[in-house]
């Protein structure tokens, strides 16, 4: 049965479509409009998720969506006054705050219902960037990628809680289903990070650019307390791409080869296939140091029946049940990471298997992408509803 009313059409508007999470949302939710008969535009400078999304059925509006200038922006306004009237289209949906500012004027020039996603928790230092940020909450709703997120957004911008609706990010279920990675690539992986079968330590991988609030070099001082006592039963994966960030990449193996950690800890760098990077590790972890408003990479080793280990704040309290699914831990307190992982050590591979095939039955019924799409499309019918 469908969720959208006939001849539904939708305008999401985003800075680009190259990669990355509020991305492949776009193109998600663009799908699931069209499985139901509806028609998807995206108006974005274009990127190279732009061939999925017309493959899907979609259609691309090109305009300099990404861009900051008050003058460009009125223009894309007026480009998509032009296109809402020339298309008919139903609903529009903002994904970043610079183009939403232009979605917003056309959607009320033309009297069409507009909501946002607010994707993380913007820093605002002063009433101004509150204000910028602000624009996420000018529509009839405003959705938020987690509870914590929202939790956010109703605190810091004082809207009834009535209008912030949270859905979770959605994960490829088939694409992260460990039925469908085959051997040979797993192996490929061990070959190149140089992991062998017969290593019977604990294999703990940490999925995150090279940052230091994803929590790395804390995650390495755990190790070397673990060291000092004597405990080396943990081979540490650091799997991510300094993205330019050469100083913190050195000083990360600075302290690695300090703490005498070099057949310990392996930077192993970015890696594309990580379906299989979860099924070499017997554990994830995600040290961050701030809170994440989602943090992906707390739920996809669930999903491939992984444990994870968190920090203990922001959404991870939503996505990891200690306990049950894995750990959460004191944030930024290293000694308290050494324990942790000490813990995991000594729980033993069958509690582990235990808490990751808990940690995949509840991530795959909650974090799927159709069940984030089909939350989406009812928070559009839900819109159109009120406006009737």
């Amino acid at each position: 049965m469908s969720i959208l009313p006939d001849d539904f059409t939708l305008l999401q508007v985003t800075p680009e479509l190259e990669t990355g999470g509020a991305e492949q949302t776009t193109i998600d939710v663009a799908h699931g409009v069209i499985a139901q008969g509806g028609k998807a535009l995206v108006a974005t400078k274009g990127g190279r998720m732009a061939s999925r999304l017309e493959a899907d059925g979609g259609r691309l509006a090109q305009m300099p969506a990404q861009s900051k200038n008050p003058l460009i922006m009125l223009g894309n306004a007026a480009r998509l006054i032009d296109l809402i009237r020339r298309e008919k289209v139903t609903l529009v949906h903002a994904r970043s705050r610079a183009p939403a500012f232009s979605a917003l004027w056309a959607a009320h020039a033309t009297r069409v219902p507009f909501v946002a996603t607010y994707h993380g928790v913007y820093n605002a230092k002063s009433n101004l960037k509150r204000w910028y940020n602000a624009v996420m909450t000018k529509g009839d709703l405003v959705i938020a990628n987690s509870e914590y997120t929202r939790a956010h957004v109703i605190a810091e911008h004082g809207i009834p809680a009535e209008r912030v609706v949270a859905i979770p990010r959605g994960v490829d279920l088939t694409r992260f289903e460990p039925g469908l990675v085959s051997a040979e690539r797993v192996r490929a992986l061990r070959d190149a990070w140089g992991v062998q079968t017969e290593d019977r330590r604990l294999k703990v991988l940490l999925a995150g650019r090279l940052t230091r609030w994803k929590g790395q070099a804390l995650v390495i001082e755990a190790m070397a307390r673990l060291k000092a006592i004597s405990d080396t039963r943990i081979l540490l994966l650091l799997v991510g791409d300094d993205q330019g960030r050469k100083a913190y990449r050195a000083e990360l193996e600075h302290m690695i080869a300090q703490a005498g950690l070099q057949d310990s800890v392996r930077l192993v760098g970015h890696c594309d296939d990580m379906p299989a990077a979860y099924l070499i590790a017997d554990l994830a972890i995600a040290p961050s140091l701030e809170p994440e408003a989602f943090g992906r990479t707390a739920v996809e080793p669930q999903v491939m029946g992984k444990p994870v280990m968190a920090a203990d704040h922001g959404a991870a309290r939503e996505t990891v049940v200690a306990g049950e699914t894995g750990w959460l831990v004191k944030p930024g307190d290293a000694e308290a990471w050494a324990e942790a992982l000490s813990n995991a050590c000594e729980s033993g591979a069958a509690r582990r298997q235990a808490m990751g095939m808990a940690a995949r039955v509840r991530a795959r019924k909650l974090y799927s992408v159709d069940a984030m799409v089909e939350a989406t499309l009812k928070v559009y019918a839900r819109v159109l509803e009120t406006k009737s």
